[in-house]
């Protein structure tokens, strides 16, 4: 039996919220992923408490490390995220580096992985493909 129009396009429209949501869940697990590494790091999390707080977490770019310069002129890096925790996660130049040579070490682990996995001949697919 043949779909009719209404039906079909009841079926995108499930089809399209379903993908919309599994990619939503998808950032999120990198936001948090994202934000241990930052903890880990040595950057703070602040929460955001009042109105203007929240407002004003919400007008930074949202989930991407930003650099600026702090009250006594350092530099500060930040990452907010208004969606989740609310919060802002705040780190010193000494806890970039860390954070990047985190990331970087966790890069290494991964590509050490896959380079110990025996793949044969036939590659991730395995001989069944």
């Amino acid at each position: 039996m043949i779909m009719g129009n209404k039906s079909m396009s009841i079926v995108l429209a499930i089809s399209t919220l379903l993908v919309a949501a599994g990619c939503a869940e998808i950032q999120k697990s990198n936001a948090i992923a994202t934000e241990r590494e930052l903890a880990a790091a040595g950057f703070q999390m602040k929460f955001a408490k009042t109105p203007e707080q929240v407002a004003k977490v919400g007008s930074l770019p949202q989930r991407k490390l930003t650099h600026t310069a702090g009250p006594d002129g350092q530099n500060l890096f930040l990452w907010a995220d208004a969606t989740d925790c609310k919060c802002l996660y705040v780190g010193t130049e000494a806890a970039y580096d860390r954070y990047e040579q985190l990331s970087i070490n966790q890069q290494i682990a991964i590509d050490n992985e896959m380079a110990a996995m025996n793949w044969g001949a036939w590659g991730a697919w395995g001989p069944l493909w």
